[in-house]
């Protein structure tokens, strides 16, 4: 936005300051005048006869001193005002700075106002923690778009050496070069729906609607029955009736990421997974347990991050393009959720979220 020039503030303060010690001085001077004339002085004259002459005495004795110390208490109250509205203003200086520097592309660069906690520094901690926000998000963004770029062109890549094979090649079996161009595009489609589906999460661009976790969790589990009896897991889903608010697509995709994880991180054969819901005082709870190999807390802390693969031993054909957890904890966070992982001492992983809970239908609701 263009604006005119316009005074500072430090000289607008230091204005007030000299008019309001102006204003107190004139009023002072102006009720000792009053006082003066009321109680009246004496003068003599030539013959010896006493006269009453306040007016003269005053305009004669009282009115240059009055003047005098009216032009003290300008230039006084100027100089003090400029003085002491820098001293107020100096921890803008040091905000102002790091606003610039972080305008300019820098967001390590912090205020740390020392000092008793007053506005200022109220304001000054507070861009701190912006910065801090910001630097952290920025980071995660800059790594997360190397980690995208990188896991694109890999099957670009693999595209145009199979298709430079088969230039190279004319006899040689298309149908094999098809199936494999297939596959590749087929994990290409999957992680850009998936960077999608990211992205339209971050933004909350959904309508809420009423929501049973409960009835959520039984419709993943059925989807993705073939691929556990395919991979020899047995899959328990049960709990409480969790109702809460959100997208009921981005649930189930929440859901179906959870369990389709917890059955490709598993063990060769014999695993179990368990789907089960809860009910707390405020929220809801949508917990996926499946055994496996033994995880440390340190790998399981990363494995929200996008790209991060628990493990390398996944199936084949269920890889997926390593954004499940990360998909899972931003649905959760659009929807006030909490995501929480933690390695089980058997082996495993025990991955819980938590949403808020909303008030059941009743009957009546449901018919309106």
């Amino acid at each position: 936005m263009d604006r005119r020039p316009g005074l500072s503030v430090r000289l607008k303060l230091t204005l007030s300051y000299a008019g309001f010690l102006m204003l107190a001085g004139a009023l002072l001077i102006v009720a000792i005048g009053v006082f003066l004339l009321q109680q009246g002085w004496l003068q003599t004259n030539e013959a010896g006869a006493v006269r009453a002459t306040p007016g003269t005495m005053f305009l004669r004795s009282f009115a240059p001193t009055a003047a005098a110390v009216m032009v003290f208490l300008l230039l006084f109250g100027l100089l003090g005002g400029w003085i002491l509205a820098g001293r107020m203003l100096a921890p803008l200086d040091r905000i102002t700075h790091a606003t610039r520097t972080a305008a300019a592309g820098s967001l390590s660069h912090r205020i740390l106002l020392p000092g008793r906690k007053d506005e200022f520094r109220e304001l000054a901690d507070a861009f701190d923690t912006m910065l801090e926000q910001l630097e952290t998000h920025v980071a995660e963004q800059q790594r997360f778009a190397a980690n995208a770029s990188h896991e694109l062109r890999t099957p670009l890549a693999i595209s145009k050496t199979l298709i430079d094979v088969a230039r190279a090649d004319p006899h040689h079996d298309t149908g094999a070069l098809v199936d494999r161009l297939h596959a590749v595009n087929t994990r290409a489609i999957d992680l850009t729906e998936a960077l999608l589906l990211l992205t339209r999460a971050n933004q909350r661009s959904f309508t809420r609607e009423h929501v049973d976790l409960s009835l959520v969790a039984e419709e993943a589990a059925e989807t993705l029955h073939p691929l556990a009896e395919k991979h020899g897991i047995t899959l328990e889903a049960g709990g409480d009736i969790a109702p809460t608010t959100g997208s009921p697509a981005l649930l189930l995709q929440l859901t179906t990421n959870l369990v389709h994880n917890a059955i490709v991180h598993n063990m060769p054969e014999q695993g179990t997974v368990h789907i089960h819901t809860g009910v707390r005082p405020t929220t809801v709870v949508l917990t996926v347990e499946n055994t496996g190999e033994t995880l440390t807390p340190q790998l399981v802390a990363t494995l929200t991050e996008p790209f991060r693969r628990g493990t390398e031993r996944v199936h084949h054909d269920a890889a997926g393009v390593g954004l499940g957890l990360a998909i899972v904890e931003t649905i959760a966070r659009a929807h006030d959720g909490v995501l929480t992982l933690a390695p089980r001492s058997g082996g495993g992983m025990r991955v819980a979220v938590e949403l808020p809970r909303a008030p059941e239908r009743t009957a009546g609701s449901c018919e309106a």
